[in-house]
């Protein structure tokens, strides 16, 4: 009769018996770890609601060993409070002062019956206005003329009253252009911007040359089809755009993506500009930075190159 083999002690299961209470341990150190990163990483009022957590779950609503831990939320509220407070405050006083701007426009234009020669359009890169050709100018010429000599002032006004940068640019249709003073539409859309930055410096000796900027971009900024004379008369234009110096950082306190409630705010952009072809006028001046001095004056202007300013 074959005799029965015995089962060894148990001695393998004896020595595993260690695993399970290890296993629970390492569990509750990498909990706890993630609390204590997830601690480092939030924000007051979730460190509060995770102190809550776990005095409710270990100290049975007893005093809680992490309220003394997390960042100090006094003194911070009220100092992002107060920055709020005051940047919505400088967004909204420039936000109003161009919206009131645009408003004596449009009253005027309406007044004078000036709608298809002059609009506006208030965007959150700033006040843009758009004149056309035959508002200013005779075909192929950059001498003020027309309704200039009411439209000018009123401009002029219109920019004495604000502060921030201003850029006076010309456009042209793709009709070419080749004339001893206009070799091409480069030079006269440069001198078209440039004739009227100077008539409206003529108007308000008070501006600051240093706001400004004169560009010239020829017929490379259509916004309409040059393949018809009612497209063509559109592109035929100057723009005055009044640049946002103040504008929403984009953050907000709630985690929306809506307008933010609150937050700092930062130097509006310079309008982005394209680089002259080659040859060609693009930039006809340039004033950048915007620096507080009245005894700066444009520069003298050239014979044959940039017309006369308006004159009263």
């Amino acid at each position: 009769m074959a005799r029965k083999k015995h089962a060894k002690p148990h001695e393998e299961e004896a020595g595993e018996a260690w695993l399970l209470p290890y296993s629970d341990l390492m569990t509750l150190l990498l909990a706890l770890f993630i609390a204590l990163f997830a601690m480092s990483q939030t924000d007051a009022s979730k460190m509060q609601a995770l102190a809550q957590a776990f005095t409710a779950a270990f100290n049975m609503g007893g005093p809680s060993f992490f309220s003394g831990m997390g960042p100090s939320t006094s003194m911070s509220s009220a100092t992002v409070t107060t920055g709020a407070d005051t940047a919505d405050a400088a967004y909204m006083k420039e936000n109003n002062d161009l919206s009131e701007a645009k408003a004596k426009l449009d009253q005027y234009i309406q007044e004078n019956n000036l709608q298809d020669q002059v609009s506006t359009e208030l965007n959150e890169e700033g006040l843009m206005i758009r004149l056309k050709e035959r508002a200013l100018f005779a075909s192929g010429s950059a001498a003020l003329q027309g309704d200039a000599e009411r439209i000018v002032p009123v401009i002029a006004g219109v920019l004495s009253s604000l502060p921030e940068r201003v850029t006076i640019s010309g456009h042209t249709d793709n009709v070419p252009i080749a004339t001893a003073q206009y070799p091409s539409n480069w030079e006269l859309s440069s001198a078209r911007a440039v004739s009227l930055m100077r008539g409206v410096m003529a108007v308000q000796p008070s501006l600051n040359p240093a706001r400004f900027s004169a560009l010239g971009y020829s017929e490379y900024r259509p916004i309409a089809s040059n393949d018809t004379e009612e497209g063509r008369a559109q592109n035929r234009r100057v723009e005055v755009f009044i640049a946002r110096s103040m504008r929403f950082s984009g953050a907000s306190t709630d985690g929306s993506d809506n307008e933010p409630k609150t937050g700092t705010t930062v130097p509006a952009p310079a309008p982005t500009t394209a680089a002259p072809a080659a040859g060609g006028a693009g930039t006809a001046a340039s004033g950048d930075a915007y620096k507080q001095s009245t005894d700066v004056r444009p520069a003298p202007q050239q014979h044959g190159v940039v017309p006369e300013p308006l004159r009263h």
